[in-house]
């Protein structure tokens, strides 16, 4: 239930980024508003002591960081930059983390709900990091190539359109290469368990009556 809300959460700040930028023309006061709501997301899990994600951790300090350079110097490439720099960040952890440590983050994260090979936990890392790298060049082209709009328009729909695209894309990479067969028939055990216990339920409520 966490992921759902801190990915709901990041896109309200964007949301509200760029609604206050549509409405006032003032990238300076829809940059404010972010690092407002971003701070607010981070000292709420602080308050609430709900574990704040790697994610979250980088997204607020590069918020804050490059949000506040904007604000401060009147600058407008540092919080253009910070998408950039974030999805970077996303594919040199996940890639450092295997060449490095040796160690699958995404194994880590999903290892238990799905069990795969890890050769594939491997393709998905490398697959995921360049991703990431995509991404962040996709921004920073925006920004320099097109307006302001064009660019505040981009962040508010490319990122969550071009994350289903390849999410998607990897639901049907897994389920070609058959990764997600255990998944589909453990739960068809789980609902065929399930079905099997309500007869039983029901004979001992009418024992019990």
């Amino acid at each position: 239930m966490d992921i759902p809300l801190n990915q709901f959460l990041d896109f309200l700040a964007i949301l509200v980024f760029a609604v206050a930028f549509f409405t006032t023309r003032d990238i300076f006061l829809a940059t404010g508003l972010l690092i407002g709501i971003v701070t607010l997301q981070f000292l709420g899990h602080k308050v609430l002591g709900k574990p704040i994600s790697q994610q979250l951790r980088i997204t607020f300090w590069a918020s804050l960081i490059l949000g506040g350079m904007t604000v401060l110097l009147r600058d407008e490439a540092f919080i253009q930059w910070k998408t950039t720099i974030v999805n970077w960040t996303f594919a040199a952890v996940l890639g450092g983390a295997y060449l490095f440590r040796g160690t699958l983050l995404f194994k880590k994260l999903f290892g238990q709900s799905l069990r795969l090979p890890d050769p594939l936990w491997v393709r998905l890392t490398y697959g995921w990091a360049s991703v990431f790298v995509l991404m962040g060049a996709v921004n920073i082209w925006v920004a320099y190539s097109f307006s302001m709009e064009t660019w505040v328009t981009y962040k508010l729909v490319g990122p969550l359109a071009m994350n289903f695209v390849f999410i998607v894309g990897t639901m049907v990479y897994l389920y070609k290469n058959g990764a997600l067969d255990n998944l589909i028939e453990e739960q068809a055990q789980a609902d065929s368990g399930e079905n099997n216990a309500n007869p039983q339920d029901e004979t001992d409520n009418q024992k019990e009556l």
